[in-house]
């Protein structure tokens, strides 16, 4: 008997619809461990279920996850109320959640709290080991997949960042038996390349499954020991391994990882220039605060050199000395002043204006006769403009000018 022909929308659809009409399918609940949960901007849950054997992807629309009491994270033991269904585009078999109940932790979600609490007690985990990056790397060590998005982000990143830096690629398995060994040698490995300052550990986003090894003790103890600073770019921004909580620093992203490692070169000139500039200021301030306390210094110097101080104390002297020849030359203009004054009054009554008004000057032996008992015999009269002897014949006492004494001779 020939088959039917169908399109493959056809058979989906046909699927779907017996899916939905199976009573056994519908309003039933399931249990498992969540893994690879995630929140989409449209406000829809999309993660796996999964128990010992095999796993079913779910989907929880916004409509029912909005009266949900906990938001579910991976390794959580949950109770999912739901239909099983089939999502017609791409032919995908998962469950359509309706209700979700926390029944308890995973397995391997307990095995991670486990051994976190173990290697927190072995200090691994403390601040005070975390060391600084290095403002501009030799070389940039790099531990991931040689055929993951990984390598094309770091690579893209850091050409655009820095052209030229050397990156050094230890490729490694990411996933999977071994890949915990794998990459705890090549973080030993690349770490050991001289001149590779940092070194770069990830892979892309998974579930807890797929991001396992990066919990595995042997990793979180190579990150640890590592003799250069480890930047742990595991996953995507929401999950989080014991590598991340070893390692120096986290990226959220391996181009964040790229940008960590990698400084800006265009950024890093502006950052010397700035300096340069800066110390040339500082250089110049302080060689003027230098120059203006040497020119203190000079001032003082001056002030305390025996010659500064024997010129000061010559021109003071000199002040000094000119200031007293003035003061002598104004007394003695004074004195002469005072002396022209009273010469001019002993002329004026002196002898020599006396006779010139007509006044003679009886001398007698050479002596001035003052009065008139005096005037006896040979005498000598003195006038203006010569000298006369004469004899007394006579005298009269009184007034010159007045009353007629006479005397004998």
């Amino acid at each position: 008997m020939q088959g039917v022909t169908l399109t493959v929308s056809e058979l989906n659809d046909y699927v779907r619809r017996s899916l939905a009409s199976d009573p056994i399918l519908q309003h039933i609940t399931i249990s498992g461990e969540v893994s690879n949960f995630k929140v989409y901007s449209s406000g829809h849950w999309y993660f796996t279920l999964k128990d010992e054997m095999s796993r079913i992807d779910c989907a929880m629309f916004r409509q029912h996850n909005y009266n949900a009491r906990f938001l579910p994270r991976d390794g959580m033991h949950v109770l999912v109320k739901g239909s099983a269904g089939l999502y017609v585009q791409s032919g995908k078999y998962q469950f359509y959640a309706e209700d979700i109940q926390q029944a308890g932790l995973g397995e391997l979600y307990l095995r991670y709290l486990e051994l976190k609490e173990k290697l927190t007690k072995a200090g691994l985990f403390d601040s005070t080991r975390k060391r600084p990056l290095p403002l501009l790397p030799r070389k940039v060590g790099i531990v991931t997949s040689a055929s993951g998005a990984v390598l094309h982000d770091i690579r893209t990143v850091a050409g655009r960042r820095f052209p030229g830096i050397p990156l050094v690629l230890r490729p490694s398995l990411v996933q999977g038996e071994g890949a915990a060994q794998d990459i705890a040698r090549g973080i030993l490995e690349v770490s050991a390349v001289p001149e590779v300052d940092v070194v770069i550990v990830g892979r892309g986003g998974g579930s807890m499954e797929d991001l396992w090894a990066f919990n595995e003790e042997v990793v979180v103890r190579a990150v640890a020991a590592c003799p250069v600073p480890v930047i742990s770019a595991v996953g995507h921004e929401t999950d989080h391994t014991l590598c991340d909580l070893a390692a120096d620093m986290r990226a959220p992203t391996p181009s964040a990882a790229a940008e960590l490692a990698v400084p800006e070169r265009e950024a890093l000139i502006d950052q010397i220039d700035g300096m340069l500039f800066d110390m040339r200021r500082a250089a110049q301030n302080k060689m003027l605060q230098c120059g203006n306390r040497l020119a203190v210094f000079e001032r003082r110097l001056m002030q305390r050199d025996p010659r500064s101080v024997l010129d000061r104390l010559q021109l003071e002297n000199s002040h000094l000395t000119e200031k007293m020849h003035s003061a002598m030359q104004k007394q003695l203009a004074l004195r002469e002043m005072r002396l022209d004054g009273l010469l001019s009054k002993i002329d004026a009554v002196g002898p020599v204006n006396v006779l010139r008004r007509g006044y003679t000057i009886a001398m007698k032996d050479n002596k001035p006769v003052t009065k008139v008992a005096g005037a006896q015999g040979d005498m000598t009269l003195i006038f203006n403009d010569g000298r006369a002897q004469v004899r007394v014949l006579s005298t009269e006492r009184g007034m010159l000018l007045g009353s007629e004494e006479k005397a004998d001779v």
